[in-house]
């Protein structure tokens, strides 16, 4: 790890078990050992280093999970306080992380929008709102993915990603552009009941949920970021839905191929090599976000699985 940064160059390998599945080799950026636990060290660390630069001496987020998460670890390591508003229906094993980190605790509502709603409430002249998605330094901090998948030497046919609030696709689509990788195909992922990029790309226009309706709760945004359509307008962006068991069954079933635990939302991502979607199949070299996330284990992966 450079000393300038939050993040880790995390490795880049090949999957047999995937490839096997799509007939194609895939690769896989394991974004899980990020030291957070997820992908949101790259651009949520990058985004509140900068507004620490800044003159901001507190961190202020709303989410009882990885983006929180990370913030928590951002301020830990910069030595900044910080302060996430979680819902009251966050879990006690998020509670029990975000307080590891050092970070204050405060439950308010039981959504994510209402816990956003209050977190803004909190600001004074020293802190700063770090947005779990929406911000154009957190894309910037994401599309570090794509610069070091590009030092690397390879050059995929497809990039594959689970999209929640449009975060990672932003900065993925912004790391493309640079790397003048224009006619990459990205293949998103997203499971039936919270599919609000799905259904966005389709209206032609940002579509909000009523409602989630899916067991991947990090994929939870009833609306994506704008700038997650724009990118599916400027790149060939080819969006999928799966299944709340195949996202499930997808993480048991890499839990036990690569000794690595995720989420269900990055099991939406998974689930598409796994049950081999038509649209890899004639992929030659295919790049796999393992975006992570710290809100399951695997005796919990197992439990969803009975109840999906």
């Amino acid at each position: 790890m450079k000393t300038d940064q939050l993040h880790i160059e995390t490795p880049l390998i090949e999957s047999l078990a995937l490839s096997r599945c799509l007939s194609q080799r895939v690769w896989l950026k394991m974004e899980a050992l990020q030291p957070c636990g997820s992908f949101k060290a790259r651009g949520i660390g990058f985004a509140c280093k900068r507004y620490l630069e800044r003159g901001h001496r507190r961190l202020l987020s709303s989410s009882g999970g990885n983006a929180g998460l990370a913030v928590a670890y951002a301020g830990r390591r910069l030595g900044a306080s910080v302060t996430v508003v979680i819902p009251h229906t966050t879990t006690e094993r998020a509670r029990r992380l975000l307080r590891d980190e050092g970070a204050e605790v405060l439950a308010f509502g039981q959504s994510w929008q209402e816990a956003h709603e209050h977190a803004k409430t909190l600001l004074d002249s020293d802190s700063v709102y770090v947005h779990p998605f929406d911000d154009p330094l957190i894309w910037e901090g994401h599309a570090s993915i794509i610069s070091e998948i590009a030092a690397s030497g390879l050059r995929p046919g497809a990039v594959v990603l689970s999209v929640g609030g449009g975060g990672l696709l932003s900065g993925v689509g912004m790391g493309m552009q640079k790397a003048g990788w224009s006619d990459v195909t990205i293949v998103t992922a997203e499971t039936v009941g919270a599919e609000s990029f799905y259904r966005s790309v389709h209206a032609g226009e940002l579509v909000e949920l009523e409602s989630i309706a899916s067991v991947a709760t990090s994929l939870g945004a009833k609306k994506v970021t704008r700038q997650a359509l724009e990118v599916a307008r400027q790149l060939e962006v080819v969006p999928q839905v799966v299944t709340d068991r195949e996202a499930v069954d997808a993480c048991l079933l890499f839990a036990d191929d690569h000794r690595v635990v995720t989420e269900p939302a990055c099991g939406a991502a998974l689930a598409l090599a796994y049950k081999g979607a038509e649209v890899l199949r004639e992929v030659h070299e295919i790049l796999l976000v393992v975006c992570g996330g710290t809100g399951v284990g695997y005796d919990d992966l197992r439990a969803l699985r009975e109840t999906v």
